[in-house]
């Protein structure tokens, strides 16, 4: 424990290991008679009904600008705990988010950052994910060893991010200081290793002070052939209560991620799903491509100070900065002699030929840079209660690129290994700024307490937007100005204490979408672009479970490459997309011994006004008519400490196509796990067992769009973790 202390402290990498199945698996065993000589010395400790610790949650800071009880935020908002991470032995941000049934995946192949589609509308890496409320460059997978809770807020957030995309917003909650020590190691049916450590405490004269640091090293073996890789990850939170009335908390994290990216499937002619594809298989492999690098540094701070009991103001800013060395063998298209033209190529062949190309996009740079004050506080006028929130915000983001190199070099087929091609050995292009975005921003809210039945929420923030986009040259191309305006409204009635009904209306602004490559208008960036919702909800909360269901409508201009009578393309937003949903969830105890992560999402997502028929009057792509997710955990009676965990989730099918002309099937994953806590030489341990598609089966997870193009990516194969965490 200090050597590994010591290492990490110098700056030194932090060592490699690889576990295996069988070494952990002696260890379990051998750990069971030690548990079981501890429990006749000393107390059994169970973890059924007395555990508070569990998948239930009772607030987020999603919702607005403080941490709020669920019960009285009106908005659809799932809240994923450290206990279910740690469960399900998650690692990335899909695995956190495939307990709500309201998200798919939208472009994360391995080895690269992952996307999510909420409500049928896909999440902006430039705004769509935050970190204590602070926007972060979405551009990177976020660790999940310093995060207490992950929090997604489905629907428009205007009032509370500004410019974003109508389908919500993630952001991640981290751990602050706690007197804690404690080492988890890892491995995996494939062989690979996982050790992390969490370590903090309180100090000073009056215990004042407090630090929180995590450590992780992963040596990644994935299930796809020859993408192997290895992630590094570190972080600190410092905590200092300055007074009684003010307190300064900062974090500061960094990650390193080295993999190859997985290329996606592409459809066989542009009409079918490719046959007995397999996840495993690496398209088009090449000997000596590079993996692709992700280098990321998220620092936020957050000052509060009371100046009275009823009014207190706060000052928070971050930076995040994200680095991809994005280098790939890609598979793109069917022809033999590299295609650029939609009409002629931009999928696979019949007989499931592809090109490859040479793909080279170093020191591609991300960074945003936010910065809030707030003063919030409580009055009332005559019998009318007043929770007000007024503010001030100014965001930026900034991209620096490549013209990325993107040579073809030979063609495969979906059915074999390629052979390997010569390399691109020309020079880089220049690097430039491609992207300047500032937003300043002036918000208010105020929760209106008629009684203790009634309330109304009110609210609005005034958004100024000023973007600038630029040539290869570092020159403008685009300079765009604008004023909005986004009011927020909503009505709560609450019959009782733990009953809540409410209704919300919403407006929102996103970014205009970027055409693609082979549009007549490529790379143009479109006009920002407004979008409204409606919700109704009733959230319930019974003995120490949380009920909840969630009626919504949101719309939004459609952006499309329309297809034009002479073959060619070009990026419009025309017509309207209109998705209409219904949620059901349950989330916490369902009786003394079983606790459950359940939810359940309908939806209907239609295009019209397009000018384009075959697009419209059937669901969108990549967006099924039905999700449903359970997950549960049941501590078994007879065995003190022995949890049984396990769970489904379930897709609808869904179009592969714009045209609505391909489907892929429905499919539903089972997993099943335990989880053994027990003392070993006087120290808390648990033992966890996870075992994902226990069935091993075969199914399209993502069959989106993006940046014009459509990919069919697999689901993951059986996959078993056993893990071991030791407090010490």
């Amino acid at each position: 424990m200090n050597m590994l202390h010591r290492t990490f402290n110098e700056g030194e990498s932090a060592p490699r290991f690889t576990l295996n199945l069988l070494t952990l698996g002696l260890l379990l065993s051998s750990a069971i008679p030690v548990a079981q000589a501890a429990n006749t010395e000393l107390p059994a400790t169970s973890v059924t009904a007395e555990d508070n610790t569990g998948y239930q949650a009772d607030s987020a800071w999603v919702g607005g600008f403080e941490a709020a009880p669920l019960l009285d935020t009106p908005a659809a908002i799932s809240v994923f705990t450290d206990a279910l991470i740690k469960d399900q032995q998650a690692r990335l941000l899909s695995d956190v988010l495939n307990n709500d049934a309201s998200v798919g995946e939208s472009y994360a192949p391995v080895g690269y950052y992952e996307n999510f589609v909420v409500r049928g509308f896909s999440l902006n890496s430039a705004s769509s994910y935050k970190i204590n409320g602070r926007t972060i460059a979405g551009e990177q997978n976020v660790g999940l060893e310093n995060k207490q809770q992950v929090e997604l807020l489905k629907g428009l957030s205007g009032l509370q991010s500004g410019v974003s995309e109508p389908g919500g917003v993630v952001n991640y909650v981290t751990k602050r200081a706690a007197d804690v020590r404690s080492v988890t190691v890892s491995t995996d049916d494939r062989g690979s290793g996982y050790l992390a450590t969490d370590v903090g405490a309180w100090f000073g004269s009056e215990q004042q002070f407090g630090l929180r640091a995590n450590f992780a090293h992963e040596d990644l073996h994935s299930y796809v052939e020859h993408a192997n890789g290895q992630r590094d990850f570190a972080s600190v939170a410092f905590d200092w209560n300055i007074s009684p009335d003010a307190l300064l908390q900062l974090d500061v994290e960094y990650q390193n991620k080295e993999q190859r990216s997985v290329p996606g499937y592409q459809l066989l002619g542009g009409t079918e799903l490719p046959h007995h594809a397999s996840p495993k298989k690496l398209l088009a492999h090449q000997s000596g491509s590079k993996p692709v690098t992700i280098d990321s540094l998220n620092i936020n701070g957050n000052f509060e100070y009371r100046f009275t009991d009823n009014w207190k103001g706060s000052l928070s800013a971050s930076r995040s900065k994200v680095v991809i060395d994005d280098y790939s063998s890609f598979a793109w298209g069917g022809c033999t002699v590299g295609c650029v033209k939609p009409d002629v190529g931009n999928y696979f062949s019949p007989e499931g030929n592809y090109d490859i190309y040479d793909f080279r996009s170093p020191d591609d740079t991300r960074r945003n840079d936010e910065v809030q004050a707030a003063l919030s506080g409580l009055f009332d006028t005559g019998a009318i209660g007043h929770e007000l929130t007024v503010g001030t915000s100014a965001f930026r983001r900034v991209v620096h690129n490549r013209t990325a190199i993107n040579e073809w070099i030979g063609s495969g087929n979906i059915d074999s290994e390629p052979d390997n091609f010569a390399r691109y050995d020309g020079p880089l292009n220049d690097s430039h700024r491609r992207l300047d975005s500032r937003q300043y921003g002036l918000f208010f809210n105020d929760r209106i307490s008629f009684n203790e039945q009634w309330q109304t929420v009110l609210g609005g923030r005034e958004v100024r937007l000023d973007e600038r986009t630029f040539d290869d040259q570092g020159d403008t191309n685009r300079h765009t100005r604008r004023y909005e305006f986004l009011p927020q409204a909503a009505l709560i009635y609450k019959p009782v204490s733990n009953l809540s009904l409410y209704t919300r209306y919403s407006k929102g602004l996103s970014l205009g979408g970027t055409a693609p490559w082979f549009a007549s208008n490529a790379f143009e960036i479109l006009a920002p672009t407004v979008s409204r919702q409606i919700e109704a909800g009733i959230k319930y909360d019974w003995r120490r479970i949380s009920l909840s269901a969630t009626l919504y409508q949101i719309r939004q201009a459609y952006q499309y490459s329309r297809p034009n009578d002479d073959g060619t393309f070009t990026y419009v937003q025309q017509g309207e997309q209109k998705n209409t949903g219904l949620e059901l969830a349950a989330n916490g105890w369902a009786s003394e011994r079983l606790q459950i992560s359940a939810s359940v999402a309908a939806i209907r997502s239609r295009v019209t006004g397009s000018g384009t028929a075959e697009y419209e009057g059937h669901q969108t792509i990549n967006v099924p008519t039905l999700r449903a997710s359970l997950y549960g955990d049941y501590a078994l009676p007879w065995v003190d400490g022995l949890a049984v965990l396990g769970g489904v989730q379930y897709s609808g099918k869904k179009y592969a196509s714009q045209q609505g002309g391909v489907q892929a099937a429905s499919y539903a994953i089972f997993n099943i796990g335990s989880r053994y806590s027990t003392r070993i030489e006087g120290y808390d341990t648990v033992f966890r067992l996870t075992v994902d598609n226990l069935f091993d089966k075969r199914y399209w997870r993502d069959v989106g769009e993006y940046m014009g193009d459509n990919y069919l990516f697999q689901g993951a194969p059986l996959t078993a973790r056993l893990s071991a965490s030791i407090n010490i």
